[in-house]
């Protein structure tokens, strides 16, 4: 049985906070999709951490490599993932936890802390690699179309862009409100998914047109040889991975479904609460779903038809200049500078929705170890407009550096496979012993998080074994 909270007088202080579970905060959750939609919000800043590097740089690589062959990895390695997405975040709403702290629950336990806590804490790192490599890869676009210098390829050219989209990001960013968050990653995703899906039928009328047969061959389950290594990083960086699904589980609690559902205090108008915001966070999660897998899609196969059939593949340095030619071998050259900004646009939404989502995550993981205490909400948020400076000032140190963006998202993809293994057990771990069992969804639904989770471990396991061979 999940412990009961005990329902106490809240410090007045602590009224805005949506980490506390105030009693006078409680609120009936909508009926029906209609009367939901004005609650929805969190799986937008999701999809904006995913419509980015994931699709633009990986999966358009991997079309451009094998064709249509794997487009059915699309579809399977974003569904695949979204039963952990809602199992965690139920917990969250239940609890008004963020997943770290159920991460710390999962035995055994070394000096303390799970040992799920101490790999969670390098996630730190696979965040650095990844996000540099997006945020490299933006500024390569824009240092094509305003080169400092006079050379695009530079290190001057594109460590001047890079910091300055840095610079932006952390401005933007200490604010440090959940609705900001949502405005600006709702507008972008909506942006970015109606151009992309629009070109996907626009290249219909070119030479490089797609037939009912490729998309049906492109669905047959098969790999293609030396294909493993994108595949792995297109599964753990498209849909949502190990950053994203915990990162849910604060903008769940932001958003405020835990502090309306309240405190477990033992009631079934409880539980029917937390049914009913549970309800309509699935439904915020599975519209996300719908959205970025129509991209990922859409970026897969617009590399597996314009690129691969041209015999282009991504490389290095030239990927934006290579993805480019998607766009100007079937519009025309003139469209080359609005692919730029708009290749921009795609990869920086990324680093604008994860600066704070991984603060948070950061910052939660400071918690765990003792740092400071979560439930102190002043200092909660000064570490977090701390981490929200720290970690763009390091991804953009290291893009600077290596000045490979193409490498370093493939390695932060490969990572982030690796990563989704401890969600994924952490996950299945607290949906048996700690999530109240009159909230959750029956027989079917556990299967499919059984599945979901295996599939997972399974991905990290191969790219653990790749990393080490």
């Amino acid at each position: 049985m999940p412990e009961l909270i005990e329902v106490q007088v809240i410090p007045a202080e602590a009224q805005d906070d949506p980490y506390v579970l105030d009693p006078s905060k409680i609120m009936e959750p909508p009926k029906g999709w209609g009367p939901s939609l004005r609650f929805l919000g969190p799986g937008m800043i999701t999809s904006a951490a995913v419509v980015g590097s994931g699709e633009l740089i990986t999966a358009t690589t991997l079309g451009s490599r094998v064709g249509m062959v794997l487009l059915w990895l699309v579809f399977v390695s974003t569904f695949v993932k979204v039963a952990v997405q809602i199992e965690l975040a139920r917990w969250s709403i239940s609890t008004g936890r963020p997943g770290m702290f159920g991460y710390d629950e999962v035995p055994p336990r070394i000096a303390g802390r799970s040992w799920a806590s101490y790999i969670v804490l390098l996630m730190f790192f696979q965040f650095m690699a990844s996000q540099a490599g997006v945020v490299g890869s933006a500024a390569l676009a824009m240092s094509m179309l305003l080169p400092f210098g006079g050379d695009p390829m530079s290190p001057l050219s594109m460590g001047i862009w890079v910091w300055i989209f840095i610079v932006i990001a952390i401005i933007i960013h200490q604010i440090n409100k959940y609705e900001l968050i949502e405005v600006i990653s709702t507008f972008l995703v909506v942006v970015v998914t109606f151009l992309i899906v629009a070109m996907v039928f626009g290249i219909q009328f070119t030479q490089f047109a797609w037939t009912g047969a490729e998309l049906a061959d492109g669905m047959r389950f098969r790999i293609a040889a030396g294909s493993m290594g994108v595949a792995l990083s297109m599964f753990g960086l498209t849909g949502v991975g190990a950053g994203e699904i915990s990162g849910y589980s604060f903008w769940v609690v932001e958003k405020g479904y835990a502090a309306w559902t309240g405190p477990n205090d033992g009631s079934d108008e409880w539980a029917a609460r937390a049914r009913g915001w549970i309800s309509v966070m699935k439904k915020d999660a599975w519209i996300a779903w719908v959205i970025y897998t129509m991209s990922t899609a859409a970026f897969y196969m617009l590399g597996a038809t314009v690129l691969y059939k041209q015999g282009l593949e991504v490389r290095g340095n030239e990927l934006i200049a290579t993805i480019s030619r998607i766009f100007t071998d079937t519009i025309g050259s003139w469209v080359g500078p609005v692919f730029l900004v708009f290749a921009a646009i795609a990869l920086y939404k990324t680093i604008l929705a994860n600066v704070p989502g991984l603060a948070r995550q950061t910052s939660a993981s400071l918690a765990v170890f003792g740092v400071y205490k979560w439930t102190d909400a002043r200092r909660r948020n000064f570490v977090m407009r701390l981490l929200m400076i720290i970690m763009p000032v390091s991804w953009g140190l290291l893009a600077t550096v290596v000045a490979q963006p193409l490498a370093l998202v493939i390695l932060g993809g490969t990572l982030n496979a690796i990563y989704l293994m401890v969600v994924a057990v952490a996950t299945v771990y607290l949906s048996f012993t700690e999530t109240d069992k009159r909230i959750k969804d029956g027989n079917v639904f556990m299967i499919y998080l059984i599945i979901s989770a295996v599939a997972i471990f399974a991905v990290g396991a191969i790219g653990l074994y790749d990393i080490i061979g």
